[in-house]
């Protein structure tokens, strides 16, 4: 099926692409590993209201490219504000009525994994990473992941993501049930086009009464998910060890933590 021609979107921090009624959504900030600063959140909220306002359009894809999915929250400057109908990042609190699929190769860190958590399904590249390495910086995940990850995941496995910072492979992330689709290198979007297409092929009205009926349920308990990320967030803003994590980050050293 032919596309039609990619087109920037807010300061061409994403790139849109039609493929009869799918929509790929990709994030170009390569040179800083697709991290999300506010015109990436811009962009992206703009892109998925455009997915779900937009009747013809049946399902998305969210895709960082070839060579990267999302190294998250650009610590250097910040995420920007939360949008009225996305929240952070402009997807994570989106209630949405048309199904995505991430498409992840290289590594979806932190928020990079938030957005793919925030995703109905994910297609894999084989060296493809899921990490939150959010403790080593000397800050909680802030996006969903406290009460996400151990969905798809078995809770002794979000457990060591969220408390080590390790880093999943994506063939182990499949074995497990997080990725749907696990594929050859640079494959992912392909394969998560195929997949779009299976649900494309069924009905618009079927499927989006199916998205919103599952994740009506999901809501119920995200309400307290987000209230307990609130408090966890709330501990650690402006201590001492969330500044020396972000310094020593930014300044590529090993942090020297206090406890305070």
């Amino acid at each position: 099926m032919s596309a039609e021609p990619s087109r920037p979107e807010a300061g061409t921090r994403v790139v849109l692409e039609r493929h009869g009624h799918v929509l790929v959504i990709r994030m170009q900030r390569t040179a800083k590993r697709n991290a999300v600063d506010a015109g990436m959140t811009a962009s992206l909220d703009a892109a998925l209201n455009e997915l779900d306002d937009d009747p013809d359009l049946r399902c998305g894809i969210l895709t960082g490219g070839g060579q990267v999915f999302s190294a998250g929250t650009d610590l250097a400057v910040g995420a920007g504000d939360p949008t009225p109908r996305g929240g952070p990042y402009g997807v994570v609190r989106r209630q949405r009525a048309t199904p995505l699929i991430a498409a992840v190769e290289g590594v979806a860190l932190g928020g990079g994994f938030e957005l793919v958590l925030a995703c109905d399904m994910v297609v894999a590249g084989r060296s493809a990473q899921f990490g939150l390495p959010e403790v080593s910086r000397g800050v909680v995940p802030t996006c969903g992941a406290l009460f996400r990850a151990w969905r798809p995941l078995p809770l002794t496995v979000a457990k060591q993501m969220l408390l080590t910072g390790r880093p999943l492979p994506a063939p182990r992330a499949y074995e497990l049930g997080l990725v749907n689709d696990l594929v050859d290198d640079g494959e992912a979007e392909a394969a998560a086009m195929a997949l779009a297409d299976q649900v494309c092929a069924n009905s618009p009205l079927s499927v989006s009464a199916t998205l919103a009926a599952v994740d009506r349920v999901a809501a119920e308990a995200d309400e307290l998910g987000w209230e307990v990320t609130r408090h966890a967030i709330e501990s650690v803003l402006g201590s001492e060890d969330q500044r020396e994590g972000v310094a020593a980050f930014l300044e590529k050293r090993t942090p020297r933590w206090r406890g305070r």
